[in-house]
């Protein structure tokens, strides 16, 4: 080979590795989600998975997606920690207590929390709603004196209503005052019950008959981890509970009236994840509450209770379990 061609070949050697090399590969973003409740998975994950492929995330090829669902919130400390340590891009926490633990152990990697009831602001998750700082952000709220409304629009005679709360959760003093307001303006009678374990959820619902309560109403977040059991025991007992989302109305609450959770993952926490997945940081993006509710009422559950929806809240309901 003479000194032109062999120059010539060097040449086309060279340049084929930075032809190949001006493509960069697409950047594979790590999301680690946790939630605690091995009973069941919050439904605002399923619409946030969808909703991150509308906008363009694909599993396997520039998302790495990593959930765990937890038994407790020990075990949420630990998996924080553990996300920490990986330094995924941002971390999605389902529900008060992995907010907290999501907190404890990161204060740059971005939390998004989704499915929290109580007041981001008072539990200390944001500075202010419209300027939350730090490293968080995300969605909130719940309607528990709405349907503590609701209860008594379908029970008419109801008089005596248990509350369940946990002692160990901060944000039942909050809701206890909540749901007491309520009462008192419908001029129930509330008895107020602690259970921390399944042991004493069962002590609670066993001594509901005797002292002659009608129906019951899960104050705290931290129960709402039990809800396969308190729908069971409630229907042994025959007490109308109702719940803060479609699935417990699916598996047996007399009614469910909450935030339409599969919307807000699809639509509102996807399009939350992007911004911050693409460099804005959750102190620049307000906490935001949800708009859109839905009613959902159990004519079996309600035909085995021996009570009878009016008409006019099933014109309002979304859907209807006959």
């Amino acid at each position: 080979m003479d000194r032109r061609a062999f120059i010539g070949t060097l040449g086309c050697l060279l340049a084929a590795p930075l032809a190949v090399g001006a493509q960069p590969a697409e950047r594979v973003y790590w999301i680690g989600l946790f939630h605690v409740g091995l009973d069941h998975v919050p439904p605002a994950l399923h619409g946030l998975r969808q909703g991150l492929k509308e906008l363009g995330y694909e599993e396997g090829k520039n998302l790495r997606w990593d959930f765990r669902n937890l038994p407790d919130e020990t075990a949420a400390q630990a998996t924080a920690r553990e996300f920490a340590r990986q330094r995924v891009d941002l971390i999605v926490a389902f529900e008060e207590q992995t907010v907290r633990a999501a907190r404890a152990a990161t204060s740059d990697i971005p939390i998004l929390f989704l499915h929290v009831l109580s007041d981001p602001v008072a539990e200390g998750f944001a500075q202010s709603l419209a300027h939350p700082g730090g490293n968080t952000t995300g969605i909130f709220g719940d309607v528990l004196a709405k349907r503590v409304e609701l209860l008594r629009e379908v029970m008419p005679r109801l008089e005596r209503l248990l509350l369940v709360f946990d002692p160990a959760d901060p944000v039942s003093r909050q809701e206890l005052a909540t749901v007491r307001a309520a009462g008192n303006g419908l001029r129930l009678q509330v008895v107020e019950r602690a259970a921390r374990t399944t042991a004493d959820i069962q002590r609670v619902f066993t001594q509901a008959n005797r002292e002659h309560l009608q129906a019951v109403v899960v104050v705290s977040d931290l129960l709402t981890r039990f809800p396969s059991l308190m729908i069971r025991l409630a229907a042994e007992r025959h007490l109308a509970m109702p719940g803060h989302r479609k699935e417990w109305a699916e598996q047996g609450a007399l009614f469910s009236y909450g935030t339409d959770y599969f919307s807000v993952g699809r639509i509102d926490a996807a399009r939350l994840v992007d911004r911050m997945l693409k460099g804005i940081k959750p102190a620049d993006l307000p906490v935001e509450q949800p708009t859109k509710f839905e009613l959902v009422v159990n004519l079996k559950t309600a035909k085995a209770l021996g009570l009878t929806i009016p008409p006019s809240l099933l014109q309002r309901a979304d859907q209807v379990i006959e």
